[in-house]
């Protein structure tokens, strides 16, 4: 069967060679804390028992340093190789390629590369800041990275938060929208509000903060039908309106307004009590 090399020397076919190495692996290293990822256990194992089994692994992205072979992205493929020689499968090298281009080019490429895992919205978060800090608007890191700017500048946001609020989102107890808007409106006292709403979302029998709880709404069957009953009452004659509510409908409007009181006065008496902390 003919091989890519053999049409390689068909200077007719069009192709192009970039080359890969065999590195050691005691060779190369990760430097700590430079994946934008979160080392994911269970994706080292995948690597790992892929490795064991002969299959196919995607080349590492490296660049050679004076301590060694530095890892640009394969983190989870080279920590899966370590894991496989840990349990006596003999690994003697990595395939590698170069990666060439600036310091934003590998955050960048570690953001976009189809190997990884998706990147969780607080991981985003500090890549893009560490765009940031190199100097990048938030218009060119979208150019970069192929999202929006309003994205960008969502997850920046984010990576701003409270290390306590990152650890809500971080755990899946509160999506990355919620801590923004909680982040936003209550400023240096949103670990305090989130706490609050983590103990209400508790107390209903849940495991987040959903939107109901940071945002609730009066039920709008009941506000529709409240609006249904009054505009069923009222009289209009082109220079006042007046409102007679009949016997009958007295009883299910008042059940309305009580239940909207109450939820009212509960939403007044949290504001109070953060304008006096705030005092």
């Amino acid at each position: 069967m003919p091989s890519l090399g053999q049409l390689y020397n068909d200077k007719d076919a069009g192709l192009t060679t970039r080359k890969t190495y065999n590195v050691p692996l005691e060779k190369i290293y990760a430097e700590e804390g430079y994946n934008v990822r979160e080392l994911n256990q269970a994706h080292v194992e995948e690597f790992r028992d892929a490795f064991i089994a002969g299959e196919y692994i995607p080349p590492l992205a490296v660049e050679v340093t004076e301590r060694g072979v530095k890892v640009i992205d394969g983190h989870h493929r080279y920590h899966g190789a370590l894991a496989a020689v840990e349990m006596g499968h003999e690994i003697v090298r990595l395939e590698c390629k170069d990666f060439t281009g600036s310091e934003a080019d590998k955050i960048a490429f570690m953001v976009t590369s189809s190997q990884g895992l998706a990147l969780t919205p607080l991981e985003r978060g500090a890549a893009y800041h560490r765009l940031q800090n190199q100097g990048w608007s938030s218009a060119e890191i979208a150019v970069k990275v192929k999202r929006s700017e309003s994205d960008i500048l969502q997850h920046i946001q984010l990576h701003e938060c409270t290390p306590y609020i990152k650890k809500l989102v971080r755990d899946g107890s509160m999506n990355y929208a919620i801590a923004i808007g909680i982040s936003r409106e209550h400023g240096v006292y949103a670990d305090r509000e989130a706490s609050r709403l983590m103990k209400k979302a508790e107390a209903a029998g849940k495991k987040k903060i959903t939107k109901s709880i940071a945002n609730p709404q009066f039920n709008a069957g009941k506000a529709r039908k409240f609006l249904e009953l009054i505009s069923a009452c009222a009289v209009d004659s082109g220079e006042s309106l007046l409102i007679e509510v009949p016997p009958a409908m007295q009883a299910e409007i008042t059940t309305i307004l009580r239940e909207f009181r109450h939820e009212a006065d509960e939403t007044s008496h949290q504001e109070g009590q953060n304008n006096e902390s705030v005092s």
